[in-house]
């Protein structure tokens, strides 16, 4: 649970409330929120692991063609 109190008499209604979304954004209650909206099935671990060495070979692919574009005599 996130708290936040006024730190004295002068301060604004507006810097309070800037503090206290600061900190939400902060502490990641806004993302888990929005990752538990949806159901989603567990995945096993070889799918996963699938799913994640496909990710790492697009990301290499990525990089490469970055890398022959760049440096390739035009």
């Amino acid at each position: 649970m996130i708290q936040v109190t006024k730190k004295d008499k002068t301060e604004s209604t507006e810097s309070l409330i800037r503090r206290f979304s600061r900190k939400v954004q902060q502490s990641g209650v806004i993302l888990r929120a929005k990752q538990g909206q949806y159901f989603e099935k567990q995945l096993s671990k070889s799918e996963r692991r699938k799913k994640a060495i496909v990710r790492a070979s697009r990301k290499n692919d990525k990089i490469k063609r970055e890398r022959v574009t760049k440096f390739s005599p035009r």
